[in-house]
């Protein structure tokens, strides 16, 4: 059953109202208002901790957090503790469990988060005392559970094997081999290997050593007065005991000699993610900041932006382009990125070179200077209607050196900004003659074109480079049929299948904390329902009558076009590969399933949809699907894939199948297997 088609409604539905606009003309600038930024007021704890107070007494609200100032940590074999050790300090104290923190703080109506180097907790003010009690209870007394560490630890490894399939995150890890190599804090990536190294004590080791008062700031943000912030920080933080903090010094990376391809495969692709990247050496506060910012946001800074206007609205190459630019102390990013189908990946390229070429050698316009320079005023004009940005000022003052109107002079300096300072900025940051070409997609299918641009090298999904081997040939003589003909005889053959006539199988996942249960019901020749539920509550549920089918998200019937429905029907089917009429198959490669050589076939649907289907050479089985689909965003792949066959009355079923569909990810296991129990006719109803 084909359930993967609407995973996206289990996290709930998108909706967009759009304003009817003439879109034909671009807005002109508003009339520029004068801005009064907000005022913050410090002071500091005999142990070192500066403490920030921003008044706003609008509303009786109150937010702490404390923020920690040293520098990223490189983690090497432990990469991931840093981020678990954040979380583990919020799971429960030596005074209370994490149910009776949760129970205590939920009692208020507060927030308390915790991360590896922030602690975050609001209340209304009139629980500003037990919010406090509560803060300082995790601050000083983190349990370090080994429950819990274990919870995190399973947690993330799930994410990490979701993520080996995400396209986007594979684009985000490599991307950061390649700018910063993988002895930085910002190349190196966690792997299951490193998460299942973490112990207890790592995380323990963490806390002892960085939450430190000299080492943190404490902002207080909302209905608090100084005098009352005096004399909260006194009590309850100046007893936190200081130590040295150091920080290491990690090499500078550099942008490459000379700009290539990097080129991560993804066989299964339809479309290319494509990153054109490289670090910088631009310091937070640095003179040109802001100059950057403003060649930035004429370049790719916003819908309005040459890289979106270029590759979007002249060529329709993508939804979207985009770039940043990015300071930072240790070592900035430049980047300029789009997705774009397979057959126009190089020309996707060549045109965001063009663009990046084009702003360097030519001048920006006077009216794309005016435009960018009220797009970033009037951003900055609406983050000042938050006190937190205020808090954050202040932060950022003090940890970067900043003058101390850095902030009051912004909009003055943005004003000051030239043209001739926006080329000069462009000439230092944009240098597409040294920069990484980063793709992910087919390379069978993009390779070639790509050679136009530099070397093209490969990589796999942890950033190692490698020689491509040869495409193998398919054996002289295979059909599509003959492979499909190997399923079936590799799950116990077409006879002991064909005596199945019903059949039960429910599965559980996880999902952001929540346990998912799939119960899937199919009766030959193709009736079939599938519903997905969590504590109790159906989210969706697929049904086929074997004429007709209906997708259900939520209780609410969802519209189900043509392809969607001859796809339902062919999938509910007991052994699919058993009911091909009207099917088309067509085997097309061997290609890498987990490692391993898979025959790819084809099928195609009357209706003009099409799957393709993944066989191990080896074993016969099926391993994987794959199909894609049109979405508001763009092209979605979704794919299944099954694994860990075990007989059931002699028919081989994957105990494990994966759902990932974009970013989403579901891990089911097979909890529950009934071959040819009673069903009711009644349950394969279409309303």
């Amino acid at each position: 059953m084909r359930a993967i088609l609407t995973l996206c409604f289990i996290l709930g539905l998108l909706g967009n109202t759009i304003a009817q606009v003439d879109r034909s003309k671009a807005p002109l600038p508003g009339p520029e208002h004068a801005i009064k930024i907000g005022e913050y007021q410090s002071f500091t704890l005999k142990n070192g901790l500066q403490v920030f107070v921003v008044e706003n007494h609008k509303l009786p609200r109150l937010q702490f957090s404390i923020q920690l100032k040293h520098d990223p940590i490189f983690e090497g074999d432990k990469a991931g503790y840093v981020s678990m050790a954040g979380d583990i300090i919020g799971t429960g104290t030596t005074h209370r469990t994490k149910a009776k923190l949760d129970e205590e703080v939920d009692f208020i109506g507060a927030s308390l988060n915790t991360s590896a180097y922030s602690l975050y907790a609001s209340s209304l003010s009139k629980h500003t005392e037990k919010l406090l009690e509560l803060m300082t209870d995790v601050l000083y007394n983190p349990s370090f559970e080994q429950s819990e560490l274990d919870k995190l630890k399973t947690q993330t490894i799930s994410g990490i094997a979701a993520g080996k399939d995400d396209p986007s995150t594979i684009a985000s890890n490599v991307q950061g081999f390649l700018l910063y190599g993988k002895d930085h804090p910002y190349g190196e990536v966690a792997t299951e290997k490193t998460v299942a190294s973490i112990s207890i004590e790592d995380c323990r080791n963490y806390y002892q050593t960085y939450f430190k008062p000299n080492n943190a700031y404490l902002v207080m943000v909302g209905d608090i007065t100084l005098k009352e912030a005096k004399k909260i920080a006194n009590k309850n933080f100046s007893k936190w005991v200081g130590g040295e903090v150091k920080n290491k010094t990690y090499p500078v990376p550099h942008a490459p000699e000379k700009t290539f391809v990097a080129l991560v495969d993804r066989p299964a692709s339809v479309q290319s993610i494509i990153n054109i990247a490289y670090p910088i050496n631009l310091k937070v506060g640095s003179e040109d900041v802001i100059k950057a910012r403003v060649m930035n946001q004429i370049l790719g800074g916003s819908f309005s932006a040459r890289l979106n206007q270029n590759l979007r609205e002249k060529h329709a190459y993508t939804y979207g382009s985009n770039s940043q630019l990015s300071s930072d102390d240790l070592v900035g990013k430049f980047n300029a990125s789009a997705s774009v189908r397979n057959e126009v990946t190089d020309s996707a390229v060549y045109e965001i070179m063009h663009e990046l070429n084009r702003i360097v050698k030519d001048p920006v316009s006077a009216e794309e200077l005016m435009a960018a320079k009220a797009s970033i005023a009037g951003s900055f004009g609406r983050s000042l209607e938050r006190p937190q940005t205020i808090a954050g000022f202040a932060v950022n003052t003090a940890k970067y050196n900043l003058p101390k109107d850095y902030y009051s002079t912004y909009l003055k300096r943005l004003d000051a900004v030239s043209i001739e300072q926006v080329q000069t900025a462009a000439k230092k940051y944009i240098t597409p003659d040294h920069a990484y070409i980063e793709v992910v997609g087919k390379g069978a299918e993009i390779a070639k074109s790509l050679e136009q641009f530099g070397d093209v090298k490969y990589y796999d999904i942890h950033g190692e480079e490698y020689k491509p081997e040869p495409a193998k040939a398919l054996p002289d003589g295979l059909t599509a049929q003959k492979v499909i003909d190997q399923y079936i005889q590799g799950i116990g053959g077409a006879k002991r299948a064909k005596e199945i006539k019903t059949l039960k199988m429910v599965y559980k996942a996880q999902a952001m904390g929540t346990e998912l249960t799939m119960t899937m019901i199919k009766s030959a020749p193709n009736k079939g329902v599938v519903d997905i539920s969590a504590n109790g509550m159906i989210l969706q549920k697929v049904v086929s009558t074997g004429k007709e089918a209906s997708i259900a998200s939520m209780g609410q019937s969802v519209p189900m076009d043509a392809e969607t429905k001859e796809k339902t029907l062919f999938e509910s089917a007991i052994f699919p590969e058993l009911s091909l009429e009207g099917v088309a198959t067509n085997l097309i490669s061997v290609e890498k399933v987990d490692g391993k050589d898979a025959y790819a076939v084809e099928y195609a649907f009357k209706s003009g949809a099409k799957s393709t289907y993944y066989y191990d050479v080896e074993t016969g089985l099926k391993v994987k699907q794959t199909e894609s689909m049109e979405t508001p965003q763009g092209t979605i792949v979704s794919s299944t894939t099954y694994t860990d066959y075990k007989e059931v009355d002699g028919i081989r079923f994957p105990q494990k199948v994966s759902q990932q569909q974009g970013p989403m990810s579901f891990n089911f296991e097979l909890i529950d297997l009934q071959v040819n129990p009673q069903v009711k006719d009644s349950l394969f109803s279409v309303k």
